[in-house]
Formats: C-alpha cells, structure tokens, sequence
C-alpha cells in the first residue's frame, strides 16, 4: 500500500521556491521563511505567479514529487512531473480504448455508478442525521429517483446517453444541495453551479476542492502508469487531465461536496474568508485558504472502510487505490473497474 506523505501547500503569491540539499526553501525578497526536506512530501501546490528554480524542479521530477502551480483563486496552470516510468503496455491499453466509444463508455458507467450511488447515500444520510431539519419525503423521492437512473446507467454502453443520464442524476441531486447547508444560510446559499469565475461563496469553495481533488487523481494515476490526459468519458482536450475528471467523478459527492459542507455547517469557514471581485467573482481570502488547506489535510488523514477491498484506509488513498484498481482492469486483471462507493 502506498504511504501517505505530506503536501506542502504555498499560499502567499510573492514568494520563490528554492532547493538547498534535500530541503526545499521558501523565501520572500532573499529572505528565508520556511525550510522543509523533501523526503517527506509526495507533491509541492504553489498558489500564485512567482514560481520555483529550475534546480528544485529538477529534483523533485527525479523523485517523483509533482510540483503543480495555480493562481490565487485555484485555476489550474501547470504541473511539473518527472519522467513517465509506467507500463507502455498499459498506456497502449488505456489509448486503444479511449479510441473506441463503446469499450469507454463500459468503463465511464462505472465512474458515473459510483458517482450516482454516492449522492444517494449523501441524501440518504441526511435525513438519517438530520430528520427534523430537512424535508425527508423530498430526500426520499430525490434518494428513488436516482436508484431508478442507476439501473440505467448500469446497462448503458452509449457515452452521449450516459452523458444524458448523468445530468438527470446532477439535476436531480444539485436540487437539493442547499437543503444540506444548515448553518449560515444567510452567507452560504446554493443555487446553481458557477465556475470561471464562481460567484458566490459556496460555488468558489466547491471550485478550490475540485481543483486539489483533480490534482490528487492525477498524481495517482500517473503513479500507476496511466496517463491522467486521456479519458474514457472526458474527451481528449489539449491541457486537461481527463482520465483524473472521470475517475474523481465518484469522488465529488463524497469527498469534495461533504467536505465544503462540514465547513460551512461546522462554522469553520464564515463570510470574512471571501471577498468579490468588481467583475463578480468571488474568491477566498489568503485566511480562507489557509484554513481551507488545513482542514483539507486533515480530512486526508481521517479513515474510511473502502467496501471493494474490505478493509480501512484514509481518505488521502482512495485516489491512489482506484488509480490502482482501474490499472488492474486494463490488465484483464480484473472483469471491470470497481468505483469507489460510500454508505
């Protein structure tokens, strides 16, 4: 099993990254504000334009530690990685399939089956924990409704029509993601999906965790020799890491929109972390993201019974475990690829 190393994250937009040893350094106008080995980080996510020496990037390409730089309101920009030393076998595997719609969308029903039952219980769960704060009967239609698009998606084999029924799933789902927000409804408010740029304070956290969970599948991906570009339900588009998209879609529910959840209804984030731009979109303050990250890692620490292998890993390996999962069906050595599921 991989071990699970630590993510330096930069959240000030002014300062360089610099190698001394084995240690990387980071330093603002010359001067020396923190100094960390690299032996313990498994990825470098530097927020903001000042960037990192030719000679740390070097190092840490060797080392397979992956540098990925975003602005200061987590757009992706670039990522920096050493040499691929996965499978060439592998790769032709996952290319050949990627080619043919039919051998894909068998693969891309499971990353949407995953996705589709892990809302489900997301619903489900609420009005388990909460039964005298949410509408149940509404959770419960919206919960039965969506076991009726998964036996859909089950036997779909057509990508346009999984494509199809995934939105219904979303549409179905996203209707009642405000109803999950219990606290600070006067700050926090869902209505509809906004990205690039999100316009209010839950679609710019839910942006941020999107953004750090994509980096996270694409790193594990790459780990296990696939090429995090080429996807089986995201089409091929120069500069997005589609495979890492279709494998985090099982992912979002879970992991990314529970987490923006039990900030904002656990009071850990609050109005004073955003700030809107004359153009209207809003961003995290340097605070916000600060406390954002940190809470961010933590998660990562925390474990979960994962159901296909039947034993508790955390969180911070799901990735990495259905990157490895997904590598051993492209092998034969599994019928098909498991998706991650959640109860």
């Amino acid at each position: 099993m991989k071990k699970l190393l630590n993510t330096l994250f930069i959240n000030q937009p002014d300062v360089y990254l610099s190698l001394d040893g084995d240690n990387v350094l980071v330093l603002k106008e010359r001067e020396t504000l923190g100094r960390l080995p690299l032996h313990n980080l498994e990825s470098i996510v530097a927020f903001g334009y000042t960037g990192a020496s030719p000679a740390l990037m070097g190092y840490c390409a060797e080392r397979n530690i992956a540098i990925t730089f975003m602005t200061m309101n987590g757009r992706f920009l670039a990522r920096v990685i050493g040499q691929s030393r996965g499978n060439v076998v592998l790769r032709k595997k996952q290319y050949r399939i990627s080619d043919n719609d039919q051998l894909s969308a068998r693969i891309a029903r499971n990353f949407i089956l995953g996705k589709v039952y892990n809302h489900k219980w997301m619903l489900e769960r609420t009005t388990r924990d909460y039964p005298m704060r949410v509408d149940v009967p509404l959770f419960k239609q919206a919960s039965a409704q969506l076991s009726l698009i998964m036996k859909d998606i089950r036997e779909c084999e057509d990508l346009e029509r999984l494509r199809g029924l995934e939105g219904q799933a979303a549409l179905c789902y996203n209707r009642l993601f405000d109803h999950m927000i219990l606290q600070q409804k006067e700050h926090f408010q869902y209505r509809n999906r906004t990205r690039r740029p999100p316009l209010d304070n839950v679609n710019a956290m839910l942006s941020f965790a999107y953004t750090l969970l994509a980096k996270d599948n694409a790193a594990a991906l790459e780990g296990v020799g696939l090429d995090a570009y080429v996807g089986f339900l995201h089409r091929d588009r120069p500069g997005r890491i589609s495979l890492a998209l279709d494998v985090m879609e099982e992912m979002r529910g879970v992991y990314a929109d529970r987490f923006v959840l039990s900030l904002i209804n656990k009071k850990v984030v609050n109005e004073r972390h955003f700030i809107q731009k004359e153009n209207g979109a809003v961003i995290m303050t340097d605070e916000g993201r600060k406390t954002f990250l940190a809470a961010w890692q933590k998660r990562k620490q925390e474990t979960i019974t994962h159901l296909f292998l039947g034993e508790k890993i955390m969180w911070g390996l799901v990735p990495h475990v259905q990157a490895l999962l997904l590598a051993r069906h492209l092998r034969r050595d599994l019928d098909e690829y498991p998706p991650f599921l959640w109860k």
